[in-house]
């Protein structure tokens, strides 16, 4: 793994996507069980925990549209000031009724109504970086090295709302940083009925090519593809 900063500076928030149906793995992906024994939703929890050495009021949100996984006790032992929490998907009192989610979007657009309501009107000064941290259940990606990647992107790309990573050949936007001064526009575009996250990120969206090493990482949607992400995260 690579080496990590303890400056979490605009980092407001992070949210673990944990909801989806996960039809070709057989099982959620957040209950998978890595060969150490530990679940999959624990791991992203337990290195997200680790980014509050140096925010310690940073909230971690897990968005499992209302599955209600319950995270390992152990790991909150000695961490009275890390806020873990379960948030529910947005709903869209305006979409067409036959969409009854937006999938990632509407659990990104619950997080940064959380952050919001939390920190007051502000946080969504489009002026401040004010950055919600996503992790997908689809990769073995630790939080504290997402963020360190991604950081240094959103310095550079001062210009950008949503910064992503990417490989040869796939873009990886639920592995990302999200301005939260986007709030009020991705909320218009899930009322407006939309989901798609790569049509609403398009036109705002830095991506961030990342080692070979994490390819394997990531975007695992079979017990084979799982399997070979374990491999790869033990060979680093």
């Amino acid at each position: 793994m690579m080496t990590t900063s303890n400056h979490v500076d605009g980092l407001a928030g992070i949210v673990i996507l944990a909801g989806g149906a996960s039809k070709r793995m057989g099982t959620p992906k957040a209950e998978l069980i890595l060969p150490t024994g530990e679940r999959l939703l624990d791991y992203h929890v337990r290195h997200a925990l680790e980014l509050t050495v140096a925010g310690p009021n940073l909230p971690i949100m897990i968005a499992d549209n209302g599955r209600g996984f319950v995270i390992d006790a152990d790991l909150m032992q000695n961490r009275p000031h890390s806020a873990v929490s379960h948030i529910p998907d947005y709903t869209s009192n305006e979409s067409d009724e036959s969409i009854d989610t937006a999938g990632a979007l509407a659990a990104i657009e619950s997080a940064m109504q959380t952050l919001i309501k939390a920190n007051g009107s502000a946080t969504i000064d489009k002026n401040k970086s004010s950055w919600l941290m996503v992790i997908s259940c689809d990769s073995l990606i630790p939080a504290t090295d997402l963020w360190h990647e991604l950081q240094r992107a959103s310095v550079q790309a001062a210009d950008k709302n949503v910064i992503c990573l990417t490989d040869d050949s796939h873009l990886y936007p639920l592995l990302g940083l999200y301005q939260l001064g986007i709030e009020p526009d991705l909320k218009a575009y899930i009322d407006s009925g939309q989901r798609r996250v790569m049509q609403f990120i398009k036109p705002m969206a830095q991506s961030v090519p990342f080692a070979k090493s994490w390819q394997h990482l990531t975007n695992f949607n079979t017990p084979e593809d799982f399997a070979q992400a374990c491999t790869a995260l033990n060979n680093l």
